[in-house]
């Protein structure tokens, strides 16, 4: 078998680790690990599952998520545009036909933040945002995504449509947990230069 054919095969069975019910997302549980103190921006983190939002600075208020003074404009705008559907419903295709939606799904919801700081011309779904951008995490913007899913941690907070454990579906914000806990199943990209 050829290299791109192991890879293909070894993302279909970690997507399917998805479907198997749990009682929360890995993600979703408090962590004692350490972060990274930052300073004028988010500061490079050793790992993923360092760079939280107390490590970058972000808040949530009202589950509205508030940049960190040091945000680059981008980095403020992605939120700014992610803010405005926050608190929609989840609506499968949502967001894919055109950019204003009356709910989106996860890539629907990510394709809009980034268009907002005009990072992406055009919608995507989860597994071509497995392609876009740098490879690895980014400093302010990490994208998540593979055939299945896609989500992004944003100057430490997490934006996402599957994190409510409150039953509650479609995008919002959240404190960004330890995410390399996940880390097999997703490809892990980021905005160039960001």
């Amino acid at each position: 078998m050829s290299r791109r054919t192991i890879s293909l095969l070894a993302t279909v069975v970690a997507c399917a680790a998805l479907f198997i019910p749990a009682t929360a997302d890995a993600a979703e549980q408090p962590t004692s690990a350490p972060t990274v103190p930052w300073g004028a921006g988010c500061e490079p983190a050793p790992s993923p599952a360092l760079r939280t939002a107390s490590s970058c600075g972000a808040t949530l208020v009202e589950g509205e998520a508030v940049p960190p003074p040091g945000a680059p404009p981008v980095v403020r705008r992605v939120i700014a545009a992610a803010n405005e559907i926050d608190n929609l419903p989840y609506i499968w295709g949502g967001g894919h036909a055109s950019f204003t939606a009356k709910g989106y799904d996860c890539s629907g919801a990510v394709s809009y933040a980034l268009h907002g700081a005009n990072l992406l011309g055009y919608t995507m779904v989860s597994g071509q945002l497995a392609h876009y951008g740098d490879s690895g995490p980014g400093r302010w913007i990490t994208i998540y995504a593979n055939a299945e899913h896609v989500f992004m941690v944003v100057a430490g907070l997490r934006f996402d449509t599957r994190n409510n454990l409150e039953g509650v579906s479609g995008p919002r914000w959240k404190m960004a947990g330890p995410e390399a806990s996940i880390l097999p199943r997703f490809a892990v990209r980021h905005p160039a230069g960001l």
